[in-house]
């Protein structure tokens, strides 16, 4: 029992912690926005690459928090999923993509003879 209850005092004081994360995160975020703005007579190329750099720190020190190893887990989860997915064979994509095809086709010639009969009816009814 005593294992569980270190775990939880692990997750209190990292979510403790977190908030103090989130702040350094939206400061970074800060930082390169005004910074960017600060030295716009500096070259665009040193500018991306700092804003770039320090958004980048940002997002590590977000993927360290709670909801960030969330993310990751779920990242992880959605990519297990996709190599479950059973994805059709070339010929079935073709083959469903021709019927597709056809319907608008089909739909499509439904729809300008519909639009032309109207056409005709409403010059013959305004004369």
């Amino acid at each position: 029992m005593k294992p569980s209850s270190v775990k939880h005092g692990e997750e209190v004081q990292q979510s403790r912690h977190d908030g103090l994360k989130w702040a350094a995160v939206v400061a970074l975020l800060v930082v390169a926005v005004v910074g960017n703005t600060y030295f716009a007579n500096i070259g665009l190329l040193y500018r991306v690459l700092g804003v770039v750099v320090l958004c980048a720190i940002a997002g590590l020190i977000a993927l360290t928090t709670a909801k960030g190893r969330d993310l990751v887990e779920l990242a992880v989860s959605a990519k297990k999923e996709i190599q479950r997915v059973v994805w059709p064979t070339r010929p079935e994509t073709i083959q469903t993509t021709a019927i597709v095809l056809a319907a608008v086709v089909v739909v499509g010639l439904m729809l300008w003879l519909i639009d032309t009969l109207l056409g005709w009816a409403m010059s013959g009814v305004i004369g």
